[in-house]
């Protein structure tokens, strides 16, 4: 629901060991393409290999802020037999990015999925914000598909300021027609423990319950 890069759990020396879990992996059974080796890291810091998504995934865009790469840009050249068109030494992280992703969906019914025809739909801009997004006034949300309406991206030179970015975006987005998570992200991002970093995988069930229903 929420990314955002680079994560603050962990530090640069762990950052380092997971990139090099990642490239050897891909190196080792010859993987071309872009892609995402993801991990978990538990409480004591020590990183578990989850999975490969072998194609671009929703969060990719928090890259994309990061290091100004196009990384659909970059699967098309690789698929069409092209080389990558820069090297590991030319990646450079600036600043801090974050990814609401925007669903038709009701946090306080569980997240249960909401459908219906948008009546309104005035999407946020403004400096260092970009929206992905299908849809338009009048557009109808069907049962059938993944309940995605949008994604916010926030970018700002450190993450306060990705944070107070994405906080006026999520203020400025006027959804009528269909009940979105988008108070659900407000309150998240409120919320001390993701102030203070601590994410989790229970924090929906855990603080993300508290500050749900703050």
């Amino acid at each position: 629901m929420l990314e955002e890069a680079p994560s603050i759990s962990i530090n640069e020396e762990l950052r380092r060991r997971i990139k090099t879990y990642a490239v050897d992996a891909a190196k080792r059974f010859g993987y071309r393409g872009v892609g995402t080796f993801e991990f978990l890291v538990d409480a004591a810091g020590q990183p578990y290999f989850i999975e490969v998504n072998a194609r671009i995934q929703v969060e990719h865009t928090v890259t994309e802020a990061v290091t100004g790469i196009d990384l659909v840009k970059e699967q098309i050249a690789l698929a069409a037999g092209e080389p990558l068109s820069f090297s590991d030494e030319q990646i450079w992280v600036n600043g801090h990015a974050i990814e609401c992703r925007i669903n038709a969906e009701d946090a306080d019914q569980n997240f249960a999925p909401s459908t219906g025809v948008l009546t309104t739909w005035l999407p946020p801009a403004g400096p260092g914000i970009r929206l992905d997004s299908h849809c338009f006034q009048g557009y109808e949300v069907p049962p059938y598909y993944d309940s995605l309406l949008a994604k916010v991206i926030a970018w700002g030179r450190d993450r306060p300021e990705a944070v107070a970015r994405m906080q006026r975006a999520l203020d400025e987005f006027t959804v009528v027609g269909v009940t979105t998570n988008i108070d659900a992200h407000k309150k998240i991002l409120a919320s001390e423990a993701f102030k203070a970093g601590q994410v989790t995988t229970h924090l929906i069930d855990t603080v993300g319950i508290e500050a749900l229903s703050a």
